[in-house]
This record gives structure tokens, C-alpha cells and sequence, in this order.
């Protein structure tokens, strides 16, 4: 493990820049079963934007979306589409973590900033990732509110009672970023020199192929391990990968997507299905081989395929994971529900099923 330069607690939130934040807020809350928690907005002395926090297990989401012409994000819409603005990270001192970053390279967006309301002082400074991604290290020790000055509890009128089922969602795993070929280095350098992480794992084109496409991934980790970034680059292929039709839709380097960690994933799937949210599907074949390629698991395979989760082993046990469709109208952002059974791994052994499940997803949408 590298020197810990920076003490980094956790993934404190997640925020959204999105068209409409408070239909964004409805979708999260009835597909994926999060509770809506505060807002921001005009009601609340916010002029520029309108923000929704919502809250599962140890998960948090922001979503903003701008109020006025002349919100300095609002490029992000034309170029992106709805996307993930920034990843905050929760530290212990904002300004020793934010001067850390600058020193050892980082370019700074937002210095040092302290807000303060009736529920106490909330402090943050903000430094940039890849393409126009962020994180902002974030102290809330000494706020006592919803979430941030500007935020109230939401008025329950707002939606009413939810009917969609709970989504037993409990914390960030992990968050995959995409990166143009032949960058994903020097992002794993960024994060290795600046936040002081490790680099746990890459696989390369031989790990990460299919018969038309393949790419580049490297797993970077920090927060004594609790925070894990994978950055992927596209590698040469025949045809255009997953990486290069994400690059071309989202306009550059950006969050691919999210991985949801549950404890009981077949009872998470079933009632995200039932909230009409769309996962990939592998051929009833993958199974077939399965119980050669991991061994003996908890779960009822047949049950796995009706719900299309994949199953991966490792030296220290197996996983069981699952991937949505994109979320938004552009081909980018989706989200992984995964269950760990001891397996620290990535699902190494699924790469072929999955990035064949996404290039027929590709072929219907003309991109591949």
C-alpha cells in the first residue's frame, strides 16, 4: 500500500449536473428505490440551481440542475448530457488535503471555502480529474443540517408516498472512469502522485476482448482501500469498442458508471426489474458453463439466469454482479449492482460475456 498521503474517509456523495433535477430525483427514487432527502432551490434562498440529495444505505447522490442562462455548468448539458459533475471525497482537513493535491500537481478549481448557516460550518475545496470530472474534499464534522448550507429537508408534498420497492442498496463499490487511448496512464499516475493511491489491478486487451473490440483498465485504490477507481482506455479492435462510443456521446473523459454494492443481489435485481429498470442479458450458454468455471456458490443458478446476474470467483471467493442499460438517452452512464462473497475482484472472468452483451446493445444502436 502506498504512503497514505492524503487520508481520504469515504466517498462522501456523488453529484449529478442533469437537465432536470427534480424529474432526475423521481427517477432515482422509484427505479432504484433511494429516498429523496433535502433540496435546494429558490424556496431555499438558492438562485442559481435547483438540488436534490438523495440517500440509500451509506449512498448519496446530488442532483443539480441549473435555474438561470448564465450557470457557469450549463456547457455540461450541451456537451455531455446528463452526467456525474464530481465525486466528493470526505477528508478530515480540507485544506491540508486540497494543498497536498496542489503540490503534488493537481490543478485546483475551488481553493478552500468555508460556508456556514444556522446548522453549523460545512467546508470544502474542489480539484480537477479527468476531462472535466472534479472531486471536492469535504468536512461536514462541525454541520449538523440535511446536507450542505442551502439544503432543507424535502417537503414530503413534493412526490408523495413511493410505491416502487426498496432497492437494498448499500454503498459505493466502486466508481469506472473513461479516458481517451493512451491516457489511462497518466490518470493512474494522477491518482498514485496527487491522492496518494495504489494501483490494484490492471487488465489489458488479452483480459478485455472480444471478437470486434477491446480495451485498456487499471484499478486504483485509496482511503485504506475503501474508495476504488478503475480508469479504462479503448485498445485497438476491428470495430469501435464501448470506450470509444462513450467517448463520442459524452464529448470526452467521464464517469462510465457506478457499481452499487448490496448484500442480497437476487432480491435487489427482482425489485429493480420490477421497477422497470433494464439490465444487460448474456446467452442462457453463460450458465451452462458456469458451475466448471467457479465452483460451488450459495445461490440457485437457475435463479441467476432468469435474472441474468454473473457469477466470478477469485482466490478469496466470489462475487455476484449485474449491469444496467445506459440511463440516459446517450449511450454513457450505467450502473453495476454487485454482491461480494469474499471476491475482491472485478468479474475478470465475465469481461467476454459482458462486452458481448454491450456490443449487441451497440449493433442495435448503429454505433459499433
Amino acid at each position: 500500500m502506498a504512503e497514505d498521503v492524503m487520508p481520504i474517509r469515504r466517498i462522501d456523495h456523488v453529484r449529478f449536473f442533469v437537465g432536470n433535477a427534480r424529474q432526475s430525483a423521481y427517477f432515482y427514487r422509484n427505479a432504484f428505490g433511494f429516498d429523496v432527502v433535502a433540496y435546494a432551490g429558490l424556496e431555499t434562498g438558492v438562485r442559481q440551481e435547483a438540488g436534490y440529495v438523495l440517500k440509500q444505505g451509506n449512498i448519496t447522490f446530488v442532483l443539480a440542475s441549473p435555474l438561470t442562462a448564465d450557470h457557469p455548468e450549463n456547457h455540461r448539458l450541451i456537451q455531455h448530457g446528463d452526467g456525474v459533475q464530481d465525486i466528493a471525497l470526505e477528508v478530515e482537513d480540507v485544506p491540508a488535503a486540497y494543498a497536498t493535491a496542489i503540490e503534488r500537481g493537481a490543478t485546483g478549481v475551488s481553493p478552500p471555502t468555508i460556508r456556514e448557516d444556522r446548522y453549523g460550518i460545512y467546508e470544502y475545496a474542489t480539484i480537477r480529474a479527468y476531462g472535466d470530472t472534479t472531486h471536492t474534499f469535504v468536512n461536514h464534522d462541525r454541520y449538523h443540517g440535511v446536507f450542505a448550507p442551502g439544503y432543507e429537508p424535502i417537503d414530503p408534498e413534493r412526490y408523495g408516498p413511493r410505491r416502487s420497492r426498496p432497492g437494498g442498496l448499500l454503498e459505493i463499490d466502486h466508481i469506472v472512469g473513461n479516458v481517451e487511448k493512451g491516457r489511462m496512464d497518466a490518470w493512474v499516475h494522477f491518482y498514485q502522485t496527487v491522492m496518494g493511491f495504489s494501483q490494484m489491478i490492471s487488465f489489458d486487451d488479452r483480459d478485455i476482448s472480444t471478437e470486434y473490440s477491446a480495451l485498456m483498465s487499471k484499478v486504483v485504490a485509496g482511503g485504506q482501500g475503501r474508495i476504488k477507481f478503475p480508469i479504462n482506455e479503448p485498445a485497438d479492435g476491428r470495430r469501435r469498442s464501448q470506450i470509444e462510443e462513450f467517448l463520442e456521446f459524452y464529448g470526452g473523459p467521464g464517469v462510465q458508471h457506478i457499481a452499487l454494492l448490496t448484500e442480497d443481489i437476487i432480491e435487489t435485481v427482482r425489485n429493480l426489474r420490477q421497477n422497470d429498470v433494464s439490465f444487460l442479458r448474456v446467452p442462457p450458454t453463460y450458465y451452462e458453463a458456469l458451475p466448471d468455471r467457479v465452483g460451488p456458490i450459495e445461490e440457485d443458478l437457475h435463479t441467476l439466469a432468469e435474472l441474468g446476474i454473473l457469477v466470478d470467483r477469485d482466490d478469496e471467493g466470489y462475487m455476484l454482479q449485474i449491469f444496467t442499460k445506459p440511463v440516459e438517452d446517450r449511450p454513457t452512464l450505467f450502473f453495476e449492482i454487485i454482491q461480494r462473497r469474499g471476491s475482491k475482484s472485478f468479474g475478470k472472468g465475465n469481461f467476454k460475456a459482458l462486452f458481448e452483451a454491450i456490443e449487441r446493445e451497440q449493433a442495435l444502436r448503429g454505433t459499433l
